[in-house]
This record gives structure tokens, sequence and C-alpha cells, in this order.
């Protein structure tokens, strides 16, 4: 009797993930901008990155040693998937480091982003989105001596010991999706980072009339002058520094004498409930005028003030200010225990006020408890022994002690939860209501590097231990999370104009319904379909596990044809060896 052998793949997501980078384009744009050797043989750098992006999307690991392993085990899917003939030794390290090194090379990457963000703005109709832009740190294990991209900074990871680099990320809003990305040196300030980052966006996005999103960092004067000499729009919150504070309180005093009425501000329709609308703030505006230099020209503008206050941001200050004020007053008391054996006491007057300056300044709370220092003589008398006399010895102490200045505390309070905000929008096209919602948005940048930086695409820890290698491997990554946010914004979108709901995604809770999911569940529910390949004496057969109601509405809502996995069957290829 004939034996019958029978092999398995996990095909899983991996033909939803090709299928939708070349929707987006990633495999042409690469081939059209990144131009190999003439000697080069096997897959082209488009489609091995492309399949190097399934497998960092499909197992959340971009390690280069994994890559050729998975492939032999994909082999047959990724040959009826990829147009061009695929072998196992197309994804060993050396290829992949290839792609890595193409990347790494700016001028090619900047053609990569430019013609892939146009592209996609032209596809899924993206033209009047705004541009977020934020920057995060990422901490390496790597020596950072001889090195010119790992440097030591300021840690947002909070780990000031360790060599790290730094992304610098422009975001398409609401979806949050990548346009430009930036790679420099640990220890690079972010201040100087927002100028290059619009200039990389508009070629991607066009110049005249798009809103730029930062935090307080963008708010230097000559990146908002940057920005309105370009035709384009700003809105940025300004630093509690240099004269904005004393700015600040003199609005509030039009506010404080009830002479300016201020603007409730609700939360989008659906954000609210039915029965009650969601207050987000309250809020007025003013003008003023500008004046700044942009490359050697000068521009005049008039800039619009936004005072906006809010109450969930002012309740959790003051919840702050308490814990503080509470914690030094404690670290204050323990300062200057009762005389006891053990207890240091402070003899020096100068050094006790250095520490309880450092106490007020760590909790931020000068100002608010006012400070006196009690000078105590205790004296001993110590009694003749042998040659010495008896005496009278004085010992002498500084004590601490605090009180809470009521009036300091009461105004500190009263200005907690308000923010000035700055923007050149016009006003009849951009209202402080809008500017409020815009704002609000922040939170997506977060998220993209946290995706970014822990699951599923981890750069952290970066495996690579070449500066171009590491250069490379962000900006892979970044076009991964290209992926990621535009699934999860073409799934959201595409559900909210049907007016469904999803479930199905939620283990352990079926019924559970959603109208927000997120990609990492889109892909998570197509675990569990495979390829089984019979091979007989004299033929192939082949059997995918048929798809689920719920896999056959993903596949609908993102455009792509449930054939994709059917196909996987029909298809015809060399039997594997």
């Amino acid at each position: 009797m004939a034996e019958v052998e029978i092999r398995t793949e996990r095909v899983d997501d991996i033909p939803l993930l090709i299928h939708q980078q070349q929707k987006m384009g990633i495999p042409d744009v690469l081939n059209e901008v990144i131009h190999p050797h003439g000697n080069r043989e096997g897959l082209s750098v488009g489609w091995l990155a492309t399949a190097w992006l399934s497998y960092i999307l499909s197992e959340a690991d971009h390690r280069m040693s994994e890559v050729e392993p998975w492939a032999e085990k994909q082999l047959h899917t990724l040959q009826a998937l990829v147009p061009e003939p695929v072998g196992v030794k197309d994804f060993t390290d050396d290829r992949l480091a290839d792609v890595l090194r193409y990347l790494s090379d700016d001028e090619t990457w900047e053609e990569v982003e430019t013609c892939l963000g146009q592209r996609l703005i032209r596809v899924y109709d993206l033209h009047q989105a705004p541009v977020r832009l934020d920057s995060t740190s990422v901490a390496v294990y790597h020596d950072a001596e001889g090195n010119t991209l790992f440097r030591h900074g300021h840690s947002k990871d909070h780990r000031p010991g360790l060599a790290q680099f730094k992304v610098m990320l422009g975001a398409l809003d609401p979806l949050g999706m990548p346009i430009a990305t930036l790679v420099v040196a640990g220890n690079e300030a972010d201040d100087g980072l927002y100028v290059p980052t619009i200039a990389r966006s508009r070629p991607v996005v066009g110049q005249g009339g798009r809103l730029y999103i930062g935090d307080c960092k963008m708010g230097a004067l000559a990146t908002r002058a940057f920005i309105h000499a370009g035709g384009d729009y700003y809105l940025v919150p300004l630093a509690q520094t240099g004269e904005v504070p004393e700015l600040l309180a003199r609005l509030l005093e039009q506010v404080w004498a009830k002479e300016q009425p201020l603007q409730p501000i609700w939360a989008p329709e659906d954000e609210g409930t039915n029965a009650r609308p969601k207050l987000l703030a309250l809020g007025f505006e003013t003008t003023r005028r500008q004046e700044a230099e942009v490359k050697g020209q000068a521009a005049l503008w008039e800039e619009r003030l936004l005072v906006v206050y809010s109450p969930t941001l002012a309740k959790q200050a003051r919840r702050g200010l308490r814990k503080r004020l509470l914690r030094a007053e404690e670290e204050l008391k323990a300062l200057t225990p009762p005389r006891g054996r053990g207890r240091r006491q402070w003899e020096d007057l100068e050094a006790l006020q250095a520490a309880v300056r450092a106490i007020l300044q760590k909790r931020r709370v000068e100002g608010l408890l006012e400070v006196t220092y009690e000078r105590e003589v205790e004296r001993h008398h110590i009694r003749k022994y042998g040659h010495r006399p008896a005496r009278t010895e004085e010992r002498v102490r500084y004590v601490v002690h605090g009180r809470r200045n009521e009036e300091a505390i009461s105004d500190a309070r009263r200005r907690m939860g308000w923010r000035l905000y700055v923007s050149d929008a016009p006003a009849e096209e951009f209202s402080l209501t809008q500017a409020v919602w815009a704002y609000r948005g922040a939170p997506r940048m977060e998220r993209n590097f946290s995706r970014l930086k822990g699951r599923p695409l981890g750069i952290r820890p970066l495996y690579v231990q070449r500066e171009d290698h590491a250069k490379g491997i962000v900006r892979l990554l970044s076009l991964a999370l290209r992926v990621l946010t535009l699934v999860e914004h073409v799934v959201r979108e595409a559900l909210q104009v049907a007016g469904e709901t999803l479930k199905g995604l939620y283990a352990g809770n079926p019924k559970r319904e959603t109208t927000r999911p997120t990609t990492e569940r889109l892909l998570k529910a197509f675990r569990g379909i495979t390829l089984s390949i019979v091979l007989l004496p004299d033929r192939m057969i082949r059997h995918v596990t048929p798809l689920s109601a719920l896999q056959r509405r993903i596949l609908e809502l993102l455009g792509l044809p449930v054939s994709m996995y059917e196909d996987l069957a029909l298809s015809i290829g060399p039997i594997p060896p």
C-alpha cells in the first residue's frame, strides 16, 4: 500500500497581512524606490520586507534569526501569496540585514515615506486629517562610547543609566497613522525635532491649511513661525515658564472679577449620554500680535490665545497637591526628630536650610509651606573626672516648623486646571470647541509609542547592534505601525457607517460587542487557520480551515477578498520536498 504523507502549515493571519500591505502599496513603493545591486538574486526587497512585516505583526517578534525558520514552516503559504518565486534562503539574516541597510539611508527613507504617505492619503481619503507630533526615547543595553545614535539623555523610559535613541513621529489624526519618522541620537533635545518633522510631513500631506498639533515642546516661537510662514496652522499649549504664568494670571483676573464670560465646551455626541451631555471644559479666547523671523524674512500674524479650564485636570491637580503637601510636611517633621540615640540633630543652620529647600522643590510646594527655624540650646553638666574639672557644655540644635500658607494654597488651587493654548487657525474654521476636541486626541500618540516599544512590535529590547541596522529596524517597524493603525481605522469606520458591532473578539465573553476593535484582536481572531497538504503517489490535495462568520466579516470590513484563504487550497505550486 502506497504511503500517504500529510503536512500542515499555520496560515493564521498571514494572507490578511500580506494582502493588506499589498493594498497599501508597501511592496510596490519599496521596489520603486530601492534599487539593489544588479547581481542581487531572489525575492525583491519590497516583497521580502512585506513577508518580514507579516512575521513581525503575526508573531510580535522583530528578531532576524527567527524569520528563516518561520518561513520554512510557512513556505507553501508564502509561495501562494507572494507573486514572486519564494525560497527559504530568501529570509537569511544577511538578506534581512540588507533590507535594514537600504531603509537606514536617509534619502531613500524620505522618498519611501513620501511616496507611501501620498498613496495612503489618496486611497483612504485622509486629505483633511490634522498632523500630530510627539517623540519618545528608547532605552537600549548598548554602550554609548563610540556611538553617535546610542547616547545618554533625558530618559522617558525612566532608565537614566542606559543609553538610548529617540524616535519622533508625525501622525495623521484621528487614526494615528505615521507619515514621518525621525530616528535621532538619544541626547537630542525634543524642541529641535519639530521643524524637521513638519518639513518631512509637508511633501506627504501638502502645504497650506494643514493643522499641526503638538505638546508644549512645540510651543517655541520659532516653530510656530515656521508653521505659519508655510501657510499651515498650529495648536499647542504653552509651557508654564518665562512670561506665560504672568500672562495667564492677567487673563484670569477678568474671570475672577466676573468680567469675562466662559463658554461651556461639551463632549462630542458619541461620548455623552442620551440624558446628560458631558462637560469637558470651560474657556474663552482673545488675540495678540506675533512677530518672528523665518529664513531671514519677517513674519507677522494674529495669534489666538485659548484659555481653557478642565474640571478633570483640576480635580487631578488638586488631589496631587494635597498628597504633595502631606508628604512634604511628613518629611519636614522627620528631618528634625526629638533628641534620642541614633537620631540626627542639625547644628549647622545652612545645611538644614539646604535640606528643607530640597524637600520643598522635590514636592513642588515652594511658597505653599512657610518654614521657620527654632534654635534650641541644651545644657549638660559633666562631672569632674581625673584631672578634668567639672564643667557645663551647651549643645545647640535647630528644629524645623512648617505651617501651611492657606492663602497661597487657595490661590494655587483656584488656578489649577487652567491652561493656555495658542493657535493661528481662523476661528470660523477652527472654533474653541473644536480646538479642545482636537487636543484631546494626544493619547493616540502614546498608544503608538506603546505599540512600538512594547507589544506587538517590541523595539525594546533591541536585538541589533549596528547603528544603521537600528535605524533600519525602527523604520521597518514604523511601516508595521502604519498597518496596525490603518486596519483599525478602516474597520471602525466601516462599522460606524454600517451601524454594526463586532462580537466574538473577547476570549471568555463571546457575546461582548464592540464598535472599536483593535487590530491586535482582529488578527487574533484568525488564529487556528491551517493549510493541510496531503501527498499521494500521484497527486497533492490541499485543504484550508473554513473561515468563520466573524473572520469573513472582518475581511469584508477591510475590503479584502474572502477568496484569499480559499485560493490557498486551489493554487498550484511545486510539491514541497
